[in-house]
């Protein structure tokens, strides 16, 4: 466990790697005996550094939620970061590619919550009751360690290697088979990904209910308005300048985002 001036030297070089657009070394490497409660706690100084400066939170994300990735990662649980509202994209504006260092698109099926969501013993049917919509949405993931090379601790702290999000109009959950919607994912008109939502934990509402109940640890709630993005059905695409990709959801509808 690394001590707190450490860690926050540890938030210091993310931020930096950031603002720079100038990864750096993985923490695993740098920061001998770094463990997952250091990196929730580095993650957590620079979101409370952004909140400080006027950021918002709009939400949480889920990542390491396919069984594959946690092998890889030698884990047997999910990890979590922050939504907030400078991270927030848009459809119809452009997103300037070199903003960020090694960016990359995964495809989700999101939820906006429209109730509360209670924290320990938060149930799969809690998740439904509290759902307002299912949306499409896509997820701009990118790393601020060199070349992706992460380990557990790395991507923890670096938000969940989180850097952006799309969603679209959506529908209500009532009667939506949220195990079987097939996501499609086109880069310039070509398919380039496909998934299917039980990717997810089985169950994207299992994904939802896990983070509900881990964030309470933490005295954290799941709010009205979040949206909450509970894991990728695909794998991560990489971006560049002048692509459009395109995610078409079963009975979700369609997100678009364009890179300049």
């Amino acid at each position: 466990m690394l001590t707190q001036d450490r860690r926050r030297e540890a938030a210091d070089r993310l931020l930096a790697a950031e603002l720079d657009r100038a990864p750096i070394a993985p923490l695993t490497e740098t920061f001998d005996g770094i463990d997952v409660v250091d990196a929730y706690e580095i993650q957590l100084v620079n979101i409370s550094r952004r909140l400080t400066a006027g950021a918002v939170v709009h939400g949480h994300k889920v990542g390491l939620s396919s069984k594959a990735m946690q092998e890889m990662m030698g884990v047997d649980e999910p990890d979590y970061g922050h939504l907030l509202d400078d991270m927030a994209l848009r459809e119809d504006v452009p997103v300037q590619a070199d903003r960020y260092c090694y960016p990359r698109i995964e495809v989700e099926v999101g939820f906006v919550l429209g109730a509360d969501l209670p924290g320990h013993g938060c149930t799969e049917a809690d998740v439904l009751a509290a759902t307002a919509r299912v949306v499409p949405s896509l997820e701009l993931i990118d790393s601020r360690i060199r070349d992706w090379r992460i380990g557990l601790a790395d991507t923890i702290a670096d938000n969940a290697s989180s850097a952006g999000y799309v969603i679209g109009e959506g529908v209500s959950p009532e009667g939506l088979d949220l195990t079987g919607i097939v996501a499609t994912l086109r880069r310039d008109g070509e398919v380039v990904a496909q998934g299917r939502s039980d990717a997810v934990l089985g169950n994207p509402v299992t994904s939802v209910a896990w983070l509900a109940r881990k964030v309470a640890g933490f005295g954290v709630r799941l709010r009205a308005g979040h949206v909450i993005l509970p894991g990728s059905c695909t794998r991560a695409i990489d971006v560049a300048a002048g692509q459009t990709f395109t995610a078409d959801f079963t009975g979700l509808g369609s997100v678009s985002l364009t890179f300049k």
